[in-house]
């Protein structure tokens, strides 16, 4: 038996999906059951993908009740607004891995660093029951965040910026559309997300005129062009397009399956 486990936020909930259509197939999907997961779930069913919604506290037994030459990927999503106490996002996360740890055979954090607060978490988490992972790039370094993930890495994310020649650009996944609200208010840009009116105004003075719309592939928020045209409205933003790429994600994703091929 194989467990993978996977804490990831919810921002990374489009890229998921992606990857558990193209290499999740052979695998039995257990979701841990709370009010972040109704958004995967939603997207899974339409997708036609089978899985299990478990309390957390369940998944230990469904496990050991399960055939012994199963490979179990357990996906546990964790909320957006943990991003705006960054103490809370690190003492979430730690704690998680530290319960999902006893039973799997690896952990794998769809996260990046955050703000740095997750960077040294495969070294701090060494002493768990189960080797820690992070989205990482071709030369072992921890992306920067959800969007230089799919940039491809930092040189990436660095060179794209630049050459908005310190032009102010918001960068947009469909999931940072989806909620875009909900993230300028974990980023304290204005305490109440329905109040355009001092966001625009936080905007315009950190000289923020873009937004960038990033093409993915990804197709499971049907209203991304809507919700992006929305938000630029909303701001006076010109959009542009940018072309990015899941292949940093495939790597680690297909990477920690991998390790099922030994240790099953």
């Amino acid at each position: 038996m194989f467990v993978l486990s996977i804490i990831a936020c919810r921002m990374f909930e489009d890229e998921l999906v992606c990857m558990i259509e193209k290499h999740g197939d052979f695998a039995t999907l257990v979701l841990v059951e709370d009010e972040n997961s109704k958004g995967i779930a939603r997207k899974l069913e339409h997708c036609g993908r089978a899985y299990k919604v478990l309390p957390l506290e369940k998944v230990p037994q469904f496990i050991t009740g399960a055939p012994q030459d199963s490979t179990i990927v357990v996906i546990h999503m964790l909320e957006l607004a943990l991003h705006a106490i960054p103490e809370n996002l690190r003492r979430t996360v730690y704690g998680k891995i530290e319960q999902m740890s006893v039973y799997s055979h690896t952990v794998l954090l769809f996260y990046g660093l955050c703000g740095n607060v997750l960077g040294k978490v495969e070294t701090e988490m060494s002493k768990c029951a189960c080797p820690v992972y992070i989205l990482k790039e071709e030369n072992g370094e921890i992306v920067d965040d959800c969007i230089g993930a799919v940039l491809g890495g930092r040189a990436a994310y660095l060179s794209q910026l630049k050459s908005f020649r310190g032009v102010g650009t918001f960068f947009m996944t469909p999931m940072w559309a989806a909620n875009w609200k909900e993230m300028i208010r974990s980023a304290g840009i204005t305490n109440d997300p329905d109040n355009t009116k001092m966001a625009k105004y936080v905007f315009d003075y950190a000289g923020y005129k873009k937004v960038a719309k990033l093409k993915t592939g990804l197709v499971y928020e049907p209203k991304f062009d809507d919700m992006v045209e929305e938000f630029a409205r909303t701001f006076d933003f010109e959009i542009i397009e940018m072309d990015a790429n899941l292949a940093l994600i495939e790597k680690c994703f297909c990477s920690a399956l991998e390790r099922s091929k030994c240790l099953k």
